[in-house]
Formats: structure tokens, sequence, C-alpha cells
């Protein structure tokens, strides 16, 4: 039996994030609300403690060292993720060097949880800042916050309006005034964005990937993939 078969995007989300001797954080929500900047929910996904969650691997006997070593695993992917999300390199290897340092100093395992959960808000603030602190209109707003909602569907225009409550003509003009982009073009590229990260961080095939973001047909995904990045998911994942 396939193991991939009922596979859906927010399963793939939810789901315990697990590699051999070096876990990552749990969902890769996270992750992509810290890129985003999403300080709002970054602070709720850290509402329980690092040290309490379950799941983390052992990486060292001592629970303090263990924590430590978590916390830079953790670190290294928030830098490169935000790397990635538009900020410096050198700020951003900066930051991590800064709160690696500050762990290392650290005497508990609550002191490092704390630790942990003020690098992710402090990175968080840090990319908001970097785009602008953008403030998009209470229409807009609900219409990015459907679509990300319900990446596992195809949204049309006309679900946002009647979640809106607005004229298609009038939403969409709002919308690509805000965001520099159509509504269409909007979820296709955070779609894309998305379907990167799947590549990178989770073994699922392509066939499910493609699925569980709603588009047509594998043969659709890979051709807006390659048109969108210049190669297809499978070389991308490669490199």
């Amino acid at each position: 039996m396939d193991k991939y078969k009922k596979v859906s995007y927010q399963e793939y989300l939810n789901r315990d994030y697990r590699v051999s001797h070096a876990p990552l954080f749990p969902e890769m929500d996270f992750y992509n609300s810290i890129r985003m900047g999403d300080v709002k929910k970054v602070r709720k996904l850290c509402s329980e403690p690092l040290h309490l969650k379950e799941g983390l691997g052992e990486l060292s006997e001592d629970k303090l060292r263990n924590m430590k070593y978590h916390f830079v695993v953790t670190c290294g992917v928030v830098a490169r993720i935000c790397i990635e999300g538009g900020m410096m390199l050198s700020e951003s290897y900066g930051m991590s060097d800064f709160y690696i340092q500050q762990a290392d100093h650290a005497s508990s395992v609550e002191e490092v949880s704390e630790l942990h959960d003020e690098m992710c808000i402090a990175y968080a603030k840090r990319m908001r800042e970097i785009a602008g602190e953008q403030i998009y209109s209470k229409p807009v707003t609900k219409c990015i916050d459907y679509i990300y909602d319900h990446f596992d569907e195809r949204v049309k225009m006309r679900d946002l309006c009647e979640v809106i409550g607005l004229s298609e003509a009038y939403l969409s003009r709002l919308f690509k005034k805000e965001t520099g982009l159509p509504v269409s073009r909007y979820i296709l590229l955070k779609k894309i964005d998305t379907a990167k990260n799947m590549l990178r961080y989770s073994d699922y095939p392509i066939m499910h990937i493609s699925n569980s973001l709603a588009f047509p047909s594998q043969s659709y995904f890979t051709r807006v993939f390659t048109n969108e990045t210049g190669m297809t998911p499978g070389k991308f994942r490669d490199m």
C-alpha cells in the first residue's frame, strides 16, 4: 500500500517532523510564519515551551546539553529560511551567532526554552521590518488568511468574494493595489513557495505534493514550477 496515499497539505503541516538524531521543529508552518514576519502567529506557536514538547530526539544524555543541541539546530534552520526570505546573510548569521552564544551560557533547560522563543520572535519581527511592515486592509488580510487556510483547495475569486462580502471587481482591484499581484498570481506564487519547502524538508513524492496543493495534475504542477524556478521539482529537490 502507498504510504503517502492519503497525505494532504494540512496533514503535512501538522505532522511530527523527525530526522534521525536531529529532529527539526515539528511544523514547517512555524518556519513559514517566521519567514513571513507573522509575529502574532509565531507567539502563538511558541505558547508551548520547547522543553515540554514531545518528539525531541535524544542528542545527548545530559538534558541541558540536549536542549542546547536542539536550539542550535532550530537556530540554523531559522537563519537559512530568513536568508531565503530576504534577510542579509551577514545579519541572519550574526543574529544566529548571538543567540547560540547566549544558549551556550544558559544554565537550565527552561532558560534555553525561553531563549528559543525570544530568538524566533526576534527573527519574525526583523522579517516583518524587512517586508516594510506592509499593513493590508481588513478585506485583503481576510483574503490572505483564507488562502493560507485553504491551500489544499482550488481557491477561486468567487470564494473570496463570498467570504469577504465584496464584489469581484472591487476586491480584485483592491487586492492587486495592496499586494501588487492579481489574486490568481498571488496564490500560485505562494503555493510554489510552499512546494519548495515540501521538496526541501520532506520525502513526499512530487505527485503527492502536487495533489496536496490542489494542482489539477502533476504535469501542470511540473510545468508551472519549472516556469517559476527554472528547474523541474525533481531537479530542485536534488539540488
